[in-house]
């Protein structure tokens, strides 16, 4: 039996990109000694797709532009019977021919606006390879925090009052945008619509901080949201396995910043190490919270995740108020940082078990989509039916 390529796409032309290496990096050494050959696909800050061994260690990343220079540009190809392979573009050796992959699976390890956004998802749907993860249109809703909060409050998922803006908005009516988000009331959250990792968030207590604060947003992204603050806060987080079918939730867990939002450093710079990603932070698990709050919140999780059709693992992240135990939906992550294996681990699961389980799941569900009708069996280009579409004599010379 031949031995199944399985391409590790990670990177992206995202501020969230290092993030994403790290995560990679772990799925990569879970996944030492499975059985399939791992085939990094490094898509590089500026859009570059690279391949080769090189990209399996993560020492080599030290120095992007150095491992640019080494690493091997690759793309997906077609054969002549329409399999889809990842196929190296130039031979390391003047011989020797280009090194060509038939994709088995893609690992998603994507965070952020260059990969989770479904972007990414599209291309391989374009491809027909099957991949981890939630479909195009889930990962793109859950991307976008404004049209995530707006599906919670269609389903009757409690969400914080909120207000959301363009660039633009705000350049021409700044003075009605303060005053819609001070009837809010202070604290204020400011976040970029498409972002995580809590990059370009930032509380604001003032006029003058939420001034600041959007000012800053904007360099991230043209469309933002403000939120009410919970307070007094904690924060929830869980995270679901499988389908929108058939999908089941781990412990929850209970993240420990230096304030009381978190920051990009309490997520990714803070434990035991910055090598070992999102799994570094510090983290209660599970929460110390009641039974029945933790039952509330796991049970929400999964009726988050199939109301956006997601797939494959996802973090689900809440804003709890420590007073009232009031529970309020902040995001679902479609590619959770590390792939929540420390919240699984947690769950009887290992890390190995949780990355083939999301294969399993991405091979079903391509084998089912594969096996609906694909083409409508018509010519609908033939003379006769060419005959009553209008403006095609235009067309004839």
């Amino acid at each position: 039996m031949s031995t199944k390529n399985l391409v590790i796409a990670f990177g992206g032309v995202s501020p969230e990109h290092e993030v994403s290496v790290l995560s990679a990096m772990q799925a990569i050494s879970s996944m030492q000694g499975s059985g399939y050959n791992l085939v990094p696909l490094y898509i590089t800050k500026s859009g570059k797709w690279l391949t080769g061994e090189t990209l399996l260690d993560l020492e080599n990343y030290k120095d992007l532009s150095k491992l640019e220079e080494v690493a091997i540009r690759c793309a997906f190809v077609k054969d002549e019977i329409g399999r889809t392979h990842l196929k190296q573009q130039d031979s390391s050796g003047l011989f020797s021919k280009p090194k060509s992959f038939a994709v088995y699976a893609v690992v998603c390890a994507f965070h952020g606006s260059g990969g989770e956004n479904g972007s990414f998802q599209g291309i391989c749907d374009f491809y027909n390879v099957p991949y981890t993860g939630s479909d195009v249109l889930s990962s793109s809703l859950g991307m976008n925090k404004v049209k995530a909060k707006q599906i919670c409050v269609a389903n009757n998922i409690p969400v914080t009052d909120s207000l959301d803006f363009y660039e633009s908005n705000w350049e021409t009516d700044q003075a009605t945008i303060l005053k819609e988000a001070e009837m809010i009331g202070y604290p204020l959250i400011v976040k970029p619509c498409s972002l995580g990792s809590s990059i370009g968030v930032a509380k604001a207590n003032t006029k003058e901080e939420l001034i600041d604060s959007i000012e800053m947003a904007f360099r991230y992204d043209a469309h933002l949201l403000v939120e009410e603050a919970v307070n007094p806060l904690m924060e929830i987080n869980c995270s679901v396995l499988g389908t929108a079918e058939e999908c089941r939730a781990s412990v929850c867990e209970k993240p420990v910043g230096s304030s009381e939002t978190l920051s990009f450093v309490d997520k990714y710079q803070s434990g035991e190490g910055v090598e070992k990603g999102m799994a570094s932070a510090d983290r209660v698990i599970p929460a110390d919270i009641s039974p029945e709050l933790t039952e509330e919140i796991r049970e929400m999780s999964i009726h988050i995740f199939k109301t956006f059709g997601a797939g494959g693992v996802a973090r689900l992240d809440f804003l709890v108020n420590k007073d009232s135990n009031k529970v309020y939906f902040n995001e679902i992550n479609t590619i959770p940082g590390s792939f929540s294996f420390y919240l699984w681990e947690k769950s009887d699961i290992s890390f190995r078990q949780l990355m083939e389980e999301l294969i399993d799941i991405a091979i079903k569900s391509h084998q089912q989509k594969n096996g609906r009708v694909q083409s409508y069996e018509t010519n609908l280009l033939n003379e006769k039916a060419a005959k009553g579409i209008k403006g095609l004599k235009g067309l004839k010379k």
